[in-house]
């Protein structure tokens, strides 16, 4: 009996820290993840750009809406743009942006997350993101948003 309580704490002991952590690991929490890593160290704050080609999907488009037309910037583009702005400031914008998480909304493999973008404490931008799960997990497919 005894060897049977202690083979069951053993296996306890590896399996409850590996359950906890499954549980942590949420489809919420690794879209936090791509969003972080990919859109706002990578494409805001001129981090990882290996991060950012992950997160974001070949397809993606940033609709901007000017003048009530609507216009598409691809992910190409809008990484050519960060890649220059990186050159120029090897180390990041002086101010980072950071990011305050509204809602993720799932169903699925689709999603949308509502998030604000701050630099030094003001209100910059509300954003709209588009997710797709794909095999290697979740990536950013559109955007649109609101400057404030």
């Amino acid at each position: 009996m005894k060897r049977i309580i202690l083979t069951l704490a053993f296996a306890l002991g590896f399996a409850l820290p590996m359950l906890l952590s499954a549980q942590n690991n949420t489809e919420e929490d690794q879209i936090r993840l791509v969003i972080d890593k990919a859109y706002i160290e990578g494409i805001h704050n001129l981090g990882d750009l290996e991060e950012t080609r992950k997160g974001f999907h070949p397809g993606f488009d940033l609709l901007i809406m000017r003048n009530n037309l609507l216009s598409k910037l691809p992910i190409y583009t809008w990484l050519e743009t960060t890649e220059r702005r990186k050159a120029e400031n090897p180390n990041g914008p002086e101010n980072k942006t950071t990011v305050r998480y509204l809602m993720i909304d799932i169903v699925e493999t689709a999603a949308i997350a509502k998030i604000e973008l701050y630099r030094e404490d003001k209100l910059q931008f509300t954003d709209y993101l588009s997710l797709y799960k794909f095999n290697e997990g979740w990536r950013i497919v559109s955007k649109i948003y609101q400057q404030h």
